[in-house]
Parts: structure tokens; C-alpha cells; sequence
């Protein structure tokens, strides 16, 4: 006797009442947490360009290529706050970026156990310190060791250079750019480190089985595989890195001005807003430290658009979803 079944048609059965509104309220609450965050940068930029509207309508597009800063007649100009936060932010990642992929390296591909779990909490314990400690350390510690050492040797050697040019003085973008550096090193290495974890053992184990050695096992297998996620640490060290305020503020110099040298002192947009924000007066002097602020963002905003573009190509060129 044939029995027909009905393969098209499973019989589920639908979830109780309770068990539907509970994920209705979960979605409900998931949706509400998103379109808070949204509405909260939407806030944000909001607020800045309102308050900014003064030096806007003063200064216009003016304001980001000027290097006038000059509260008594109240001048104001973006331009060097700008540029030192490039230059200080770059030399950061420049140091840390390599150093972060290797001691994520050493942690996940050739540190034994133990001594892996030891370094890694220690990473942790370096990413827990406190920003004006590494400002503190670097002005009474790090700046007059790079005024007795290491700029008079980058001066020595490479003082052909206008980068490395001027007198020795410890404090000055490349000093702010070092510490900066190991700022962020814990933060891309901790993120760096977890993503090489991730990586399915069987792939790895696949090579070797090939006969492929660990160098050619990190280079083709592992970083291949972890390429979004190690793209995304270094991002998150930018941003640590372009907002940081206290330790800059201690060993750049604060000096509104356009140097080439990398020993001369300038400052960021954050050192700027830390040091004249309670000294803002004037109406004008406080909508120019505003659209300051408005700029970081936007300029905070640019670098993670790029990165996920970024990303998009990266993907897309492997093969992956766009």
C-alpha cells in the first residue's frame, strides 16, 4: 500500500502566543537602541553646527585654511589644529601599526600558552591606563629623553631632512605623535590578537599539513582571514588616536602655528579645545572652539566612511560580497 507524504509542507507548528510577543518585544527594544544611537549623532552634529554658526557665518570656508588664531581681535583659523592632528595621528599609526600586527603575532603564532595569556593581560592592564598618566610620563619622562637622545641623533643623521630639522626641545609633534603611539598600541594589538583567534584551526592546520611553513601559514591563511578585522583595529586605534585631548595636550607644545619640522611644538583640535575652552569669553572665541569640535567630527566621520569603502574593494577584489 502507497503511502503519500507531503515533502512541501512541513508540519511546524507555529510558536505560542508568548513566545511571538516576546520576540516582537525584543525586536521592538533592539530597534529602539539603534535608532537611539542615530538619533544621538544626529544630535550631535546638530548641536556643533548650531553653536558654530557665528564663526561660520564670520569666517566661512575661510576658517579651515587660515593659521590665524587670535582671540584678541578675534581672528580665528583652523588650518594648524588641523594639520597637527594629521601629522601626530599619522606618526601614530605609522609606530603602532606594525608593532600591533607583530606582538598579535608573537601572541597567537609563536608565544607558548602561558606566556601568551600573561602578555595579553598585560596589553590589557597598558590599555587600561589613564590618558594623563601617559601625558604626565611623557612630559617629565619621554620628552627630555627624546630632547638628550633621539632628536639630536634624527638631527645628525637625517637633519637634510626639513622633517627633522630645529633645535632639540623634547616636547613638539613627534613626541605627541610617540605617545599617541603607546596609546593605541594595546588597543590594536588586544583587537588584532582576537581576530587571529578566530581563525578556523582546520585552515591552519591545513597548511601545515601541506608542508607550508608558519610564516607562510600567518602570511597566506591567517592575516588573508582576519584582513577586515585587523583593518577595523587599526581604525579603532585612529579614533583613540584623533580624539585623544590630555596626554597631546601635555608634550605637543600647544603652539598655533604651521612647522615642517617634526621637533617644532604645535597642537591638535582636541589640545586646542582642552586648553582654551574655559578661557572662551567672547561669544566669537566660543562658536570658533565649536566649529573646531564640529570639524573633529567631521573629520572622525571621513576616516570611517573611507575605511568601510575600503573594506567594500577589499572584499569585493577577494571574491566576497560587496
Amino acid at each position: 500500500m502507497a503511502i503519500d507524504i507531503d515533502i512541501t509542507r512541513p508540519n511546524i507548528e507555529p510558536a505560542p502566543p508568548r513566545k511571538r510577543t516576546a520576540n516582537k518585544l525584543f525586536r521592538s527594544i533592539a530597534a529602539a537602541c539603534a535608532a537611539t544611537l542615530l538619533l544621538l549623532a544626529v544630535g550631535i552634529i546638530f548641536e556643533l553646527w548650531r553653536n558654530s554658526q557665528m564663526a561660520i557665518h564670520k569666517f566661512g570656508p575661510g576658517f579651515l585654511t587660515s593659521t590665524v588664531w587670535n582671540p584678541v581681535t578675534g581672528e580665528f583659523g583652523a588650518l594648524s589644529s588641523i594639520y597637527g592632528t594629521v601629522v601626530s595621528t599619522l606618526i601614530a599609526l605609522i609606530i603602532a601599526t606594525p608593532m600591533s600586527l607583530v606582538v598579535a603575532l608573537f601572541l597567537v603564532e609563536l608565544a607558548p600558552k602561558r606566556l601568551s595569556g600573561f602578555f595579553g593581560t598585560a596589553i590589557e592592564l597598558l590599555a587600561a591606563i589613564p590618558s594623563i598618566i601617559y601625558g604626565m610620563w611623557g612630559l617629565f619622562v619621554f620628552a627630555p629623553f627624546m630632547a638628550d637622545h633621539v632628536q639630536p641623533w634624527l638631527g645628525k643623521y637625517l637633519g637634510a631632512s626639513p622633517l627633522f630639522q630645529g633645535p632639540p626641545m623634547g616636547i613638539g609633534m613627534l613626541t605627541a605623535g610617540m605617545i599617541l603611539a603607546l596609546m593605541i598600541l594595546p588597543f590594536i594589538s588586544s583587537v588584532m590578537r582576537d581576530v587571529l583567534q578566530m581563525v578556523p584551526p582546520v585552515m591552519k592546520e591545513s597548511a601545515y599539513g601541506l608542508g607550508a611553513t608558519t610564516w607562510e601559514v600567518t602570511k597566506d591563511v591567517s592575516m588573508p582571514y582576519g584582513l577586515r578585522g585587523m583593518v577595523g583595529a587599526i581604525f579603532l586605534g585612529l579614533g583613540r588616536a584623533i580624539g585623544e585631548t590630555m596626554a597631546v595636550t601635555f608634550v605637543i607644545g600647544n603652539d598655533h602655528k604651521l612647522a615642517t619640522s617634526l621637533f617644532a611644538s604645535g597642537n591638535t583640535i582636541a589640545s586646542t579645545l582642552a586648553n582654551e575652552f574655559t578661557e572662551a569669553s567672547e561669544p566669537i572665541y566660543l562658536s570658533a572652539l565649536i566649529e573646531l569640535g564640529l570639524v573633529l567630527f567631521l573629520i572622525t566621520a571621513i576616516f570611517q566612511i573611507v575605511a568601510q569603502l575600503w573594506l567594500k574593494y577589499a572584499a569585493k577584489g577577494k571574491g566576497g560580497a560587496a
